[in-house]
């Protein structure tokens, strides 16, 4: 499949460097067709990878990672071009983050809505789907390399390109089916957004980024008498 990766930083280089691992043509794109990390990345990456403007990217993919920074990503999708995102699949990893005021970040958009949600109304066309916000860039991508099960959640408004990002999820980058927990639609994504508070203190009580959340599900409780 030709994948377009948005986003030079860790996340869009950990997941470019997996889609192209498992035989993905990947194409990074930024805002400067000379951008340096993009460039460095491309070159050490081999033939089937290719960097660009955001706009160069997107015309490119099939389907459309959005690794972005949060606060960014509005802008950055605009320059990619609502016709180079209408009918493709466009999976939304960043996150609101506000760092304006220091650490730790607060979200910029939350509660009643979400950037997954934002990212809907402004380009209809595309087919967005939430998910992989929640943990570590390397964890994303190699998930057996924590212990024991941890989970994953999905959102979106259409069902196919849910299974389609699942389907990249399980087979590229080795989650269990049973680790993602499909959340509903794209305003589930308010949730999902709303735990990097969370993951945010745990990091710094931790003091490392290697962990990730596990939702345990039991029987559903017996209706009182």
């Amino acid at each position: 499949m030709k994948i377009a990766v948005l986003g030079t930083g860790m996340t869009g280089i950990a997941i470019a460097s997996k889609l192209l691992e498992k035989g993905h043509e990947v194409r990074m794109g930024s805002r400067s067709a000379t951008n340096d990390a993009a460039v460095k990345w491309a070159a050490a990456a081999g033939a089937k990878a290719g960097h660009g403007t955001f706009a160069d990217a997107a015309a490119f993919g099939e389907m459309v990672f959005n690794c972005t920074s949060g606060g960014a990503s509005l802008e950055a999708l605009r320059a990619a071009g609502a016709q180079h995102l209408s009918n493709k699949v466009l999976v939304d990893v960043a996150n609101p983050l506000d760092f304006s005021k220091g650490m730790p970040p607060s979200l910029s958009v939350s509660n009643t809505d979400s950037l997954g949600e934002q990212i809907q109304r402004n380009f209809p066309e595309a087919k967005v789907v939430k998910t992989l916000n929640t943990l570590n860039c390397y964890l994303m991508v190699d998930p057996a390399s924590l212990p024991g099960e941890h989970s994953i959640f999905i959102s979106g408004n259409d069902a196919a390109a849910k299974a389609a990002v699942l389907e990249v999820l399980t087979r590229d980058f080795g989650w269990k089916p049973g680790s993602v927990i499909d959340l509903g639609d794209i305003s589930t994504a308010r949730g999902t957004e709303s735990l990097l508070p969370v993951w945010v203190r745990l990091w710094g009580a931790l003091g490392h980024p290697n962990f990730n959340f596990h939702v345990v599900v039991g029987s559903p409780p017996s209706p009182k008498a």
